[in-house]
């Protein structure tokens, strides 16, 4: 059990500090628009730091905070010694790719992160092939799978760019990290 509230620590505190920024913003913030990323601009850069925390709605915050909890937790309880780098890389690796390579609009919302940890989950069975990897990956594919669909364009407000590069630095991620014990 210790483990396992070690493991939710991390993730719960980064979900908790989202809420907060929405309460900021919704209270004090109307025009945060400027913190999103805003693609090969000099103030989008500020957006690789401050978009994961911005949400559009409430929706949108819930939407990403339950898989925050549920696929941080996994990524902490079963990979600790990876987790800190691969929340790190999904969270800036991403935005930086949003960055450079996004259409030019404003992204913002933690699904880059989302789908940077889910799809680390997805392939590290495929790269570890130890029995728990593949165990993990193939639940997360169960539970998940549907977001795969997410990293294709479709609704011209929802940054399927931060879908797809989450999803790329996840896959790196599970290759980089395949011979990482735990």
């Amino acid at each position: 059990m210790n483990h396992l509230l070690k493991s939710v620590r991390k993730p719960l505190l980064f979900v908790l500090l989202m809420w907060a920024v929405y309460i900021l913003q919704v209270n004090f913030l109307p025009n945060w628009a400027f913190l999103g990323i805003f693609p090969r601009t000099e103030i989008g850069l500020l957006g690789i730091l401050c978009a994961p925390m911005l949400h559009g709605n409430p929706l949108h915050l819930v939407s990403n905070t339950f898989p925050v909890l549920i696929l941080g937790t996994t990524v902490y309880f079963f990979y600790p010694r990876a987790a800190d780098r691969i929340f790190f890389l999904s969270y800036i690796g991403t935005n930086i790719l949003v960055w450079i390579f996004a259409r030019p609009s404003i992204h913002v919302g933690a699904s880059g992160v989302v789908y940077g940890i889910a799809f680390f989950l997805f392939f590290i069975g495929f790269f570890r092939k130890d029995f728990m990897s593949i165990v993990i990956s193939l639940t997360m594919a169960a539970l998940y799978g549907g977001i795969i669909y997410g990293i294709f364009p479709g609704e011209a407000y929802v940054s399927w760019e931060s879908h797809f590069f989450g999803a790329m630095v996840g896959l790196g991620c599970a290759f980089y990290f395949r011979r990482n014990k735990k």
